[in-house]
């Protein structure tokens, strides 16, 4: 399956900068040593790949999900063989006393990359799923940044979101939050961080799903009104990489996309998948219908399809990389956009919000509204809407 041409362009977006720089990159990583936090999701996977391949001194992954470890593992060893360096993986929870026990076995590391995130939108319909996304995407950063700064790591990386930028969701807030704590650490540590588009196919996604949809004979289900950026999962792990060795401090990496060539709906991208695999779009006016039709339609090459708009919770209208108040130099790469921070943050509002975190986990129990109103204090012009209508209710 040609990703690049679903998802509407016809090269990598990448290629010539990473060429421009493959000397100095290689040379980088061939003398590191490296641990990647979150591994074995679909970023993580994509940059452990690009490390791997230019052969680094040490490479130690990190993940939760054992079966997704041993996927990547599989994956690199049919892909590229073996590499001189140290390389191991550990199937561990970040937050957990057994972490912090591999941390102090070793921790020695040149770069750290933080690839753990809760990224999707549908993990903000209750409260305690949402104080889960706090916890990995805001504090296990804080832990994992302490544990660097302590170990004398020389750079920390931590993936972001195109969602960060005057966020309407919970996720993309979360985000933005954590670029602020960020920002706090950099007196101490060098960080850098890239903030993206949708990667096409990756786990949990919504094309992703296409792909369960169409080996279960199911209909697929997209939005017609909402158009994304997309990467592919190579280009997002050598984003990630770029900012970590090249990101000056405090650097947030995007990719350069343009809107006239490189936005695309769901339901579009879904069309275009199908006819790849012979199949002409079905249009059904309900679930029901696309159940009930599904066997029938598929054996005349039809597959059913219900597009519709979008109106559940923390959808965002448009997607952008950067707000007008942030200053951009787009000159350094020829397709990499890089936002330019200085040390700026509020010691007293990053101090309030982990103590309002810390009181209602003491609590023992806590409403959504409390942590949305803690967002809107913390983010001023916090466009969250709440529409009563989550994913986990659709089809």
């Amino acid at each position: 399956m040609n990703v690049i041409k679903l998802i509407g362009r016809s090269a990598e977006i990448f290629e010539n900068d990473i060429t421009n720089h493959e000397d100095e990159l290689g040379s980088i990583v061939k003398k590191s040593s490296f641990l990647v936090i979150g591994g074995a999701g679909s970023i993580g996977q994509a940059v452990t790949k690009e490390i791997f391949k230019r052969n680094p001194a040490k490479l130690h992954v990190v993940d939760i999900s054992e079966n997704n470890m041993v996927e990547l593992v599989r994956d690199l060893r049919s892909s590229f063989g073996y590499i001189d360096g140290d390389f191991q993986t550990f199937a561990l929870d970040i937050g957990s006393k057994e972490y912090d026990a591999f941390i102090k076995s070793d921790g020695k590391y040149d770069y750290v990359l933080n690839l753990s995130a809760l990224k999707h939108v549908r993990s903000e319909k209750d409260p305690f799923t949402l104080m889960r996304m706090i916890e990995v995407n805001v504090f296990n950063t804080e832990k994992t940044l302490e544990q660097s700064i302590a170990n004398g790591t020389k750079k920390y990386f931590c993936v972001s979101t195109d969602k960060a930028a005057n966020p309407v969701n919970m996720m993309g807030a979360s985000k933005r939050i954590m670029e602020m704590y960020l920002m706090r650490k950099s007196r101490d540590i060098k960080i850098s961080t890239a903030r993206f588009a949708n990667v096409a196919f990756s786990d949990g996604s919504l094309l992703h799903g296409f792909n369960q949809r169409i080996l279960k004979k199911q209909p697929i289900v997209a939005p017609n009104d909402i158009k994304r950026y997309f990467v592919t999962p190579k280009e997002s792990g050598e984003l990630c990489l770029m900012s970590c060795i090249f990101g000056e401090n405090r650097d947030i990496f995007f990719p350069k996309l343009s809107e006239s060539l490189h936005l695309i709906s769901f339901a579009d991208i879904a069309v275009k998948y199908l006819a790849e695999l012979g199949y002409e779009p079905y249009l059904c006016e309900s679930e029901d219908e696309a159940r009930d039709n599904a066997e029938r339609l598929i054996a005349e090459k039809k597959w059913p399809c219900l597009f519709a708009g979008s109106d559940t919770t923390g959808e965002k209208d448009f997607e952008e990389f950067f707000t007008d108040n942030e200053v951009l130099d787009m000159e350094r790469f020829e397709n990499l956009g890089v936002i330019k921070n200085e040390e700026s943050f509020d010691q007293n509002k990053l101090e309030y919000f982990t103590d309002s975190i810390n009181k209602m986990k003491a609590d023992g129990l806590w409403a959504k509204e409390q942590i949305v109103d803690l967002f809107h204090e913390m983010i001023p012009n916090f466009g969250h809407k709440e529409t009563g209508k989550y994913l986990d209710s659709k089809m």
